[in-house]
């Protein structure tokens, strides 16, 4: 018998990764050439860890990008989300978004413990991973002392893809909490769409007139859609 009629495709394609060449093993992979490396898909697996009866671990990496259509989105899913993949149970869902939000942490740790708010790219730079992945729309306020400095933040509503429902009067009681001497508003669009929606500014005057009546003015309100965003200031909608 010929080599090539002993070549079984089925058997190659559902070898387990311990089957693979040392090239092909995604942790030899990383010791021996570096992180830089790997695919997608190879640097998931090591995240996964194993595979299961039908699919190694790669291909179950490999499966999870197809079908959230690329890493970015994949991203975007919480871990019950994930478990639509044959395989993919609570503990590797779990580990998944745990590594997910730590990436996100980290975007914004080279900011330091005291971030200062003093223009649009500075608060995006700060609460745009936090945002532009959210797949339902959430409305925030963060507190600023009167350098600017963020001393914390609040979720005050979240709703479905294209709206949230703010209460101004939510939003200035968080403010007095939190001993704000001024406010940022911060709300994301799932959609993509950066543009401020007639809703949007006229929740905004509302919130100014509040905080202009105690004393805690609103220093911006942005828009978080993607990698793109709003500033109402610059757009002259906040005075």
């Amino acid at each position: 018998m010929s080599d090539q009629e002993q070549f079984e495709a089925g058997t190659f394609l559902n070898r387990t990764v311990k089957e693979m060449s040392p090239d092909e093993q995604p942790r030899e992979k990383l010791m021996n050439y570096g992180s830089e490396s790997l695919s997608d898909a190879e640097l998931l697996a090591i995240l996964l860890r194993t595979g299961s009866r039908k699919m190694n671990v790669i291909q179950m990496a490999q499966a999870l990008l197809d079908h959230f259509d690329g890493l970015r989105y994949l991203a975007r899913k919480d871990w019950q989300d994930l478990k639509v993949i044959p395989g993919m149970g609570k503990v590797k869902s779990l580990t998944l978004e745990a590594v997910f939000e730590l990436s996100k942490r980290i975007q914004v740790a080279s900011l330091g413990e005291q971030v200062q708010v003093t223009s649009p790219e500075d608060a995006v730079a700060y609460f745009g991973p936090k945002l532009r992945d959210l797949t339902k729309e959430v409305f925030m306020v963060a507190f600023l002392n009167n350098a600017k400095i963020v001393m914390g933040y609040k979720k005050v509503s979240s709703g479905g893809s294209t709206a949230t429902i703010v209460d101004p009067a939510e939003v200035m009681r968080q403010a007095v909490m939190n001993e704000a001497n001024s406010i940022l508003l911060l709300h994301n669009h799932p959609s993509g769409n950066n543009k401020a929606s007639k809703a949007d500014i006229q929740l905004t005057e509302r919130i100014s007139k509040s905080g202009k009546l105690l004393g805690i003015p609103v220093d911006d309100h942005i828009i978080i859609a993607g990698d793109g965003y709003t500033s109402f200031r610059a757009q002259g909608i906040i005075n």
